[in-house]
């Protein structure tokens, strides 16, 4: 388990301990675990905006796929 010294704005450390408090208690250890949270949380959509954004990319560029190498629905499927 690491230990990270962060600095944050009061409002907001004010209002993550309610929440916190709120959800999971006020016993020991429950901020460490809603801060784990949120951090996994985090990491979970920026991965995801990653992906996101890769796969648009990948679908701009288009795709190629080939000839159409039949003239008519009929000779697609062998039927005349």
């Amino acid at each position: 388990m690491a230990t990270v010294t962060v600095s944050i704005d009061d409002d907001v450390e004010k209002r993550f301990r309610e929440e916190v408090s709120q959800h999971l208690g006020t016993g020991k250890g429950t901020i460490g675990k809603a801060i784990t949270e949120a951090l996994r949380l985090w990491i979970e959509k920026v991965s995801q905006e990653k992906l996101s954004n890769e796969l648009r990319k990948m679908m701009d560029s288009g795709y190629e796929m080939g000839k159409m190498n039949y003239k008519n629905r009929a000779e697609l499927y062998d039927r005349k």
